[in-house]
């Protein structure tokens, strides 16, 4: 069935909301996975004693939280794609929990900023070790986007005694040829005095998220009403005849009588008379 009007728009809408989410969500579960199963980082998982950590607990995350994107992509792409009210109904229901997710998960990290800031730091000292001990390329590849992006250099900051300086940054002046940022030192604090941008991503993610819903209700409102709606032919003057109109009988003049109200050429009807036999009789 067709949608038109706010219908055709929010489907489209809807459409280029689960691209987007399909990509962020294949990266989130990729990353997640080549961390958990990748041969410089498997064995943490392995040691009961680091369960706990900020490493463990971000891969987690990011597998858990990735699979759950695939999963609405796969309801949120088959519903507005084939107009299934079911499957909009479930992406509903999925896309408004990971609405109230965000807007929670983002109140708790601005509160608790000091506390977040720490698990970061953590998080990076841990990629920091696997990479010196390992020296994945992919651990850093990672490395080398954190260290550009937040401009620091490893544990010590120091390029001349630093084991990752291949990682680095260019230094900016002559100073940071001896000594640049410290990564841990950095992570707190950009953490923490960028808070307020963070909680504004987690509310404008949350609110993207709001209107997703709301197009796949708007969406699910029109499938409703096409499907339960009679279809009718809507006849104008512009349209053609279905039939040709047939003339309306015109009725006998009054000066007809019996006698001559015969057609000469219409044969005369003959009625054959019922026997005995042709008559049905009624079983007692």
């Amino acid at each position: 069935m067709a949608v038109d009007g706010c219908g055709l728009v929010c489907k489209y809408i809807l459409i280029l909301f689960n691209i987007i989410f399909a990509v962020v969500g294949t990266a989130f579960l990729g990353l997640g996975l080549w961390l958990r199963f990748s041969e410089g980082t498997r064995g943490i998982f392995d040691i009961d004693a680091l369960n706990s950590s900020a490493f463990v607990i971000g891969v987690t995350v990011l597998i858990i939280l990735g699979s759950i994107m695939l999963i609405v992509v796969a309801f949120g792409d088959y519903g507005a794609c084939n107009e299934k009210k079911c499957a909009l109904q479930v992406f509903s229901i999925l896309v408004f929990f990971l609405a109230v997710a965000e807007f929670i998960i983002g109140g708790l990290a601005y509160s608790n900023r000091d506390t977040v800031g720490l698990r970061l730091g953590e998080f990076y000292t841990t990629l920091y070790t696997l990479y010196v001990n390992s020296q994945d390329p992919a651990i850093g590849v990672t490395l080398t986007f954190i260290h550009n992006s937040l401009h620091c250099c490893g544990m010590t900051g120091v390029p001349l005694v630093e084991l990752v300086k291949q990682t680095c940054p260019k230094p900016d002046g002559i100073m940071e040829h001896l000594v640049m940022p410290n990564c841990p030192a950095t992570i707190i604090t950009v953490f923490d005095s960028r808070a307020p941008l963070v909680l504004g991503i987690f509310v404008g993610t949350g609110a993207l998220l709001i209107v997703a819903l709301i197009c796949s209700g708007v969406l699910s409102s029109q499938i409703r009403h096409a499907s339960s709606s009679p279809q009718y032919i809507i006849l104008n003057s512009s349209t053609p005849s279905l039939a040709a109109p047939q003339p309306y009988p015109q009725p006998y003049p009054q000066h007809v009588t019996a006698s001559n109200n015969s057609f000469p050429n219409q044969d005369p009807a003959v009625f054959t008379s019922l026997s005995v036999v042709n008559v049905p009789v009624a079983q007692a």
